[in-house]
């Protein structure tokens, strides 16, 4: 799968903003190119943040005994896969950077 579209898929996933129209998959190899990617991968990283306040809040509330255990549970289990999906988005770039650093000139 490509990354694009796995950030593409994660952001939307772990946004709860309204929907964005879909960006061209091809973009022009001349300035937008490099944006639209740096664009996605902050737009991931705002997602597991925003994830990550939701998950707090959802369990300050459980303990103010305003949100049900159960909520609490699902906001913490999105946060983590939130979490875990950007680490491996992370692993793919790093070993994309070696693999690359290791091609012969």
């Amino acid at each position: 799968m490509a990354i694009s579209a796995l950030l593409g898929a994660a952001v939307s996933a772990s946004s709860s903003a309204a929907v964005r129209p879909a960006a061209s998959s091809l973009a022009p190899a001349g300035q937008g190119a490099g944006s639209d990617f740096a664009g996605k991968l902050g737009d991931l990283i705002e997602g597991v943040e925003r994830s990550s306040a939701q998950a707090n809040a959802a369990v300050n509330g459980m303990l103010t005994k305003s949100v049900d255990v159960h909520d609490a549970m699902i906001a913490l289990q999105r946060s983590e896969l939130s979490l875990q999906l950007t680490v491996q988005v992370r692993n793919k770039l790093v070993q994309a950077y070696q693999d690359v650093m290791r091609m012969p000139i």
